[in-house]
């Protein structure tokens, strides 16, 4: 059995964008820029300014990622706070906890 990785979710906070999703995905599935851009067949100067919110990617190409990483275009774009599998991700709503709860 893997390892299993859990989103944190606060309430209330700043909702996350297209380039804070692509580069929280990424790095919960333990990959660099060069390793997804392989995966995706595109450049690792591509994920870097998708993530740096220089460019955006091609409607085919956001397609691709959302399969890759499992969740839909809504999630990926922020227009929707799940994604439809999260990549295997379990989800964790914290609200209204401390700091110490939340790390424990």
């Amino acid at each position: 059995m893997g390892a299993i990785s859990f989103i944190i979710l606060l309430k209330g906070s700043e909702r996350m964008m297209f380039p804070e999703r692509m580069k929280y995905l990424r790095q919960t599935q333990g990959l660099n820029q060069v390793q997804l851009a392989d995966k995706l067949g595109t450049t690792k100067q591509s994920i870097s300014n998708w993530e740096n919110d220089n460019i955006r990617p091609s409607v085919e190409m956001l397609e691709k990622i959302a399969d890759f990483f499992d969740v839909s275009t809504d999630y990926l774009l922020g227009r929707e706070e799940k994604g439809k599998g999260l990549g295997g991700v379990n989800t964790l709503d914290v609200t209204g906890l401390s700091p110490l709860q939340i790390k424990h």
